[in-house]
């Protein structure tokens, strides 16, 4: 097995560059299983919605469930990712300061492996605290008081 880097992961989904992208596809799509940590899982989404990509919610889906298909990739945990896939899927929108937001995934992802953690070790995880309101529509997610 090897890991890869956001970068690797970015030329390979983007496939933008004529150095780099075929390298990051040899990698991605060659004979060995390939690592993608939640950093880098989460770096990337973060690239891609961003202004310069601007990948909406189903695109970002989209990204990941591709990801779930590609043969050789293994999540660090696909548990988690899975489930914050299905919470950042179902994220409820709601309006703040007259703009509709919804979670990111990286909240979600966050949640899920806070609850992965106390499954993996048997502590019950009771809640996770977060400022950010869009995130709170999420159950298990609330603001501190």
């Amino acid at each position: 097995m090897i890991a890869i880097d956001t970068n690797i992961l970015l030329r390979y989904l983007l496939d933008d560059d004529e150095q780099q992208s075929p390298k990051a596809r040899q990698l991605i799509t060659g004979d060995i299983k390939v690592l993608v940590t939640d950093v880098v899982l989460s770096e990337t989404i973060w690239v891609l919605t961003g202004k310069r990509y601007n990948l909406t919610r189903k695109r970002v889906i989209d990204v990941i469930h591709a990801l779930f298909a590609e043969r050789n990739i293994t999540f660090e945990d696909s548990q988690a990712v899975w489930r914050a896939l299905k919470d950042f899927t179902n994220a409820t929108p709601i309006k703040i300061k007259g703009k509709r937001k919804q979670a990111d995934f990286s909240d979600a992802l966050i949640l899920n492996k806070a609850i992965r953690y106390g499954e993996l070790n048997n502590i019950k995880l009771s809640q996770l605290f977060i400022f950010d309101r869009a995130a709170q529509e999420i159950d298990g997610i609330i603001e501190p008081q």
